[in-house]
């Protein structure tokens, strides 16, 4: 169930906001504050934040000090920043060429359920690499999206991971989200162990498919599948345009 800009449907809306190329710390802020008026009732609809990152590791609530394998001094040499983070989930990286999205969802709309919630969030981006010719799929006991190296079996092993999930949740409304690897760097993942997976083999839209795939194609196709998969109709929107709480911009 989605529309073009603007909605018009008469039912519950999903607002997409691409925020385009933004750092780290100052996602976070907007995505906290976002929700916070979204528990509230000041902004009135379920919210989609698409933004970028530069490089920058995420630990969650989850992690562990073993799955950090670069030292601050590395990262810094990197130019890759460093966080602590309330989402669930181990260790993660973020950077350009990555899509990271941040559901702000009230669940009290849809199902009181985090398991059901991560699941829909899987579904959704399983959904939107089809349009790629990705076949997506989940791994027996982790969380995120993984590839198969061989899609033609009835029941493929998927064993290379494409998107990585963590959220956080308060009054039963989300935030945090995920991270779908587009043409990212995925040099970068030497740096960690991918959300404390050993072995793990981190992969791309662009290394699935073999050629570049525009950012504005697959924040059109994700957008849709979420739309899709909440039974939410599509309201695109530009960070201007967003509620404001008291003098102050939400986003």
């Amino acid at each position: 169930m989605t529309t073009a800009a603007g909605g018009g449907g008469g039912g519950p809306e999903l607002w997409v906001v691409r925020l385009g190329a933004m750092p780290y710390a100052e996602a976070l802020e907007m995505q906290r504050a976002a929700a916070h008026a979204r528990i509230s009732g000041e902004i009135p609809e379920d919210l989609l934040l698409l933004v970028e990152h530069p490089p920058v590791v995420t630990l969650g609530r989850a992690s562990h000090d073993a799955n950090l394998l670069a030292s601050p001094a590395l990262l810094a040499a990197r130019g890759v920043e460093l966080f602590e983070v309330e989402r669930g989930g181990d260790v993660t990286f973020h950077g350009p060429g990555q899509l990271v999205g941040y559901p702000i969802i009230d669940l009290k709309r849809h199902k009181k359920d985090l398991h059901w919630y991560l699941r829909q969030v899987e579904e959704a981006l399983i959904v939107a690499l089809r349009t790629f010719g990705i076949e997506g799929g989940r791994s027996a006991g982790q969380t995120g999206v993984w590839v198969s190296p061989d899609q033609s079996g009835a029941e493929p092993a998927f064993t290379r991971k494409i998107a990585s999930i963590g959220v956080h949740a308060r009054d039963w409304v989300t935030w945090h989200g995920f991270a779908l690897n587009v043409s990212t760097d995925l040099a970068f993942f030497d740096l960690i162990v991918p959300c404390g997976i050993v072995g793990v083999s981190m992969t791309s839209i662009e290394r699935e498919t073999g050629r570049r795939v525009a950012m504005e194609e697959v924040e059109q196709a994700v957008a849709e599948a979420f739309g899709q998969i909440f039974a939410l109709e599509i309201d695109s929107r530009c960070r201007d345009s967003m509620p404001a709480i008291g003098s102050k911009s939400i986003l």
